[in-house]
């Protein structure tokens, strides 16, 4: 690691204990991405660089990149009507999607017209619904294309694309589209096996009742990881997005995902900030004792991951995100986009 980067990552990480202390999180994961490459990546409180976290809503990323995947090899349309590519379920007919269907680029730039923001998960042991289920509540309720809303059940309806293009239950085909391909080898769908667990904590410091929720809405929030893990996830989209050869997406579906789509804050996957030529992907993670932080610049080949065991984490991963875009000259919002 070069001086730079060491002294960079001393100003960075000099206060968190004392910071995560005033903020009653128990753990932090933090991984640095510069030189196209991940520079360094630290664990602070009870985690180590393995410890896993629910990633929440950064799930989505994932999702998409793996939805985007079976766009490149033909088996999923990026505007085609989702009932066309659908087998297992149908989204119900509505007069709001009559003459503008729902769309997979409209569900994952959040313009698809769907209900259902967000998911809160399910006590450990309690019965838990299947995607079938999970879908029985998703809904058009606007006219698809008119305008952005976050929609968790829009990524549902992902999650059944990506399961009848490929064949596959949801976590293995995003373990074989994404998370083996960008080296996300301890990450994973469902619920964690073993290992080293964070345990979520509410904004008081108490633990969870059993450690942590169960999330059986996978694409829209159902990731373990680690901050390396998500690092290492940013870095083979920006690879992507430069058309690097063996790249895991096709240069112009990387660009896709990072241009803003239907007049809303969102490009493929996650917000996007900044000009098409430096642009910035952005996304925000927040489940029940959990939340994170994670953003790339591709064409800098730089970028964050933040992790944590705590409602209060967002305001350390503001934080910490906040100084590095100071020491990297990174041009960030006032505030960091959802």
């Amino acid at each position: 690691m070069s001086g730079a980067l060491l002294t960079r990552r001393g100003l960075l990480v000099g206060g968190v204990g004392a910071a995560m202390r005033r903020l009653r999180v128990p753990s932090a994961s933090v991984a640095m991405i510069a030189g196209e490459r991940v520079a360094w990546s630290e664990a602070y409180g009870g985690a180590s660089v393995g410890t896993l976290f629910q990633a929440a809503s950064l799930s989505k990323v994932v999702a998409a990149v793996a939805a985007l995947r079976l766009v490149d090899e033909g088996r999923l349309g990026l505007d085609e009507d989702v009932n066309s590519e659908l087998r297992s379920w149908q989204l119900p007919a509505s007069p709001l999607s009559r003459d503008h269907p729902v769309t997979l680029r409209g569900l994952l730039s959040m313009t698809g017209g769907i209900n259902v923001p967000g998911y809160g998960g399910y006590p450990r042991g309690a019965a838990v619904p299947g995607l079938r289920q999970i879908l029985e509540g998703v809904r058009v309720v606007a006219v698809p294309g008119s305008g952005y809303a976050y929609s968790g059940g829009g990524y549902e309806i992902v999650q059944a694309l990506v399961e009848d293009a490929s064949g596959e239950g949801f976590a293995a085909a995003a373990g074989r589209l994404v998370l083996g391909p960008a080296g996300m080898a301890a990450s994973g769908f469902g619920a964690p096996r073993g290992g080293d667990v964070a345990r979520g904590h509410l904004a008081s410091g108490a633990e969870i009742a059993g450690g942590w929720r169960v999330v059986p809405e996978l694409a829209a929030g159902g990731l373990w990881s680690c901050a390396g893990d998500l690092a290492r996830l940013l870095i083979a989209i920006g690879r992507a997005w430069r058309g690097d050869a063996g790249a895991l997406l096709r240069q112009t579906t990387a660009r896709a995902m990072l241009t803003r789509q239907n007049g809303g804050p969102y490009g493929l996957g996650g917000a996007v900030v900044g000009p098409a030529d430096d642009p910035a992907l952005m996304k925000r993670g927040q489940n029940p004792g959990y939340q994170s932080y994670m953003l790339v610049f591709p064409a800098r080949g730089e970028g964050m991951a933040v992790m944590t065991d705590s409602d209060n984490g967002t305001m350390l991963a503001s934080a910490l995100i906040g100084q590095a875009g100071a020491l990297m000259g990174w041009r960030l919002p006032a505030r960091l986009p959802d």
